[in-house]
């Protein structure tokens, strides 16, 4: 039966005492220098119909800080890509390029899995 009152069908729970309760479940990210930075740079098809994409992940640096460096590397491999979970996804397989580019800007990059 649909309740008359318009507010109560917005959220699920009864009663909230401190109002914004998304602001206590977000951690801030702490920002490292790129030289103390270990990431990982691997080739997945995973979950993408049998499309290639390049993953950087091991990040510990603020969304704008990814936001720079993903946009950097689409540039210099000329495809597009995201950053999904604190990752960035490249489009197609550039793993060697990537490294060889993180390693110009400071970032300690290793290539990962097979």
């Amino acid at each position: 039966m649909p309740s008359s009152n318009p507010k109560s069908s917005d959220k699920s729970f009864v009663y909230r005492e401190f109002g914004n309760d998304n602001a206590a479940t977000e951690r801030p990210v702490p920002e490292l220098p790129p030289q103390q930075q270990n990431l990982k740079v691997q080739a997945s098809r995973k979950g993408r119909k049998g499309k290639t994409v390049t993953v950087i992940s091991g990040f510990q640096a603020k969304p704008e800080t990814l936001a720079d460096l993903v946009k950097q590397l689409k540039s210099q491999c000329g495809t597009g890509g995201t950053i999904k979970d604190n990752e960035i996804e490249i489009q197609g397989e550039h793993k060697q390029k990537i490294v060889d580019i993180l390693t110009k800007l400071g970032y300690k990059a290793k290539i990962s899995g097979g």
